[in-house]
């Protein structure tokens, strides 16, 4: 498509607005998407490898395993002794392709809009996975409460998801509840480890209004910093990966690392 194209509709708007979410279907090609997920998986053994070889810096939060390796943080599936890699963050600059991926006309002439920016950066990345009967639940959250501490803008953080897989409820697509954006950053669970004020307190939104975010591979959702959202497990025989990217306005610093990417 040509240059504008891919730019904000006036629906995308009032549903961002609005519901705090608007989904893409298939902006992406099955190419591109398979190029991606091979990528992923490359990644994903290159981040076990290093995890393993004890050279890595291990931790546990609230029970949970964690590891600092090929500059990432690495999130173990919850339960006690899997080793199997949840969530990478960051990824981008573990392929080209996922560099390439930050620039994306597809992505960043939306999020031009979203930040309210002609000129943009990447905030972070995730690479997030649910693998095969064995891809755990995500608890409700916000973004937003993650990086209010370190970011003076955390109002001007769009997320876009790029689907790699189907995504249903069967293999616990990410749920987003709509209109809970419209309060700011909700009250966390206190007393519930020291991440419990991280998760959102369920007496502070409405959760009849949750969204099931099903589409298919190469599909995008583009979603608030303060939208509820969480998921289910995956109870299904097939994969549910997901590349998360956040943008901000251009001219500050990453998320955990001491760099800027400008973006397009």
């Amino acid at each position: 498509m040509g240059s504008g194209s891919w730019e904000l509709s006036a629906g995308e708007r009032r549903a961002y607005a609005e519901d705090g979410f608007f989904i893409r279907l298939r902006s992406f090609g099955d190419a591109e998407v398979a190029a991606l997920c091979a990528a992923a998986e490359q990644a994903v053994e290159r981040a076990s490898a290093a995890a393993a070889g004890g050279g890595a810096a291990q931790y546990e939060i609230d029970g949970n395993l964690y590891c600092e390796a090929t500059g990432t943080t690495v999130q173990f599936e919850h339960r006690t002794g899997s080793r199997t890699i949840r969530v990478l963050e960051p990824f981008h600059h573990l392929d080209p392709l996922f560099e390439s991926l930050i620039d994306d006309p597809r992505l960043v002439e939306p999020m031009r809009g979203l930040v309210g920016s002609s000129r943009i950066a990447l905030f972070t990345d995730k690479l997030n996975l649910k693998r095969p009967r064995e891809g755990s639940r995500f608890r409700w959250h916000q973004d937003s409460p993650y990086w209010a501490h370190c970011c003076p803008h955390v109002d001007r953080l769009p997320n876009v998801m790029l689907s790699l897989d189907d995504a249903s409820e069967r293999n616990g697509c990410l749920r987003v509840v709509r209109g809970s954006h419209t309060r700011g950053m909700l009250p966390g669970l206190e007393g519930e480890g020291r991440l419990g004020p991280l998760f959102t307190d369920p007496h502070g939104f409405d959760l009849s209004q949750q969204v099931p975010a099903e589409m298919p591979a190469g599909s995008l959702l583009f979603f608030s910093p303060h939208i509820v959202h969480g998921s289910e497990p995956n109870l299904s025989d097939a994969a549910r990966r997901a590349m998360v990217l956040t943008y901000q306005p251009g001219g500050h610093p990453m998320f955990k690392v001491d760099a800027k990417r400008e973006a397009g």
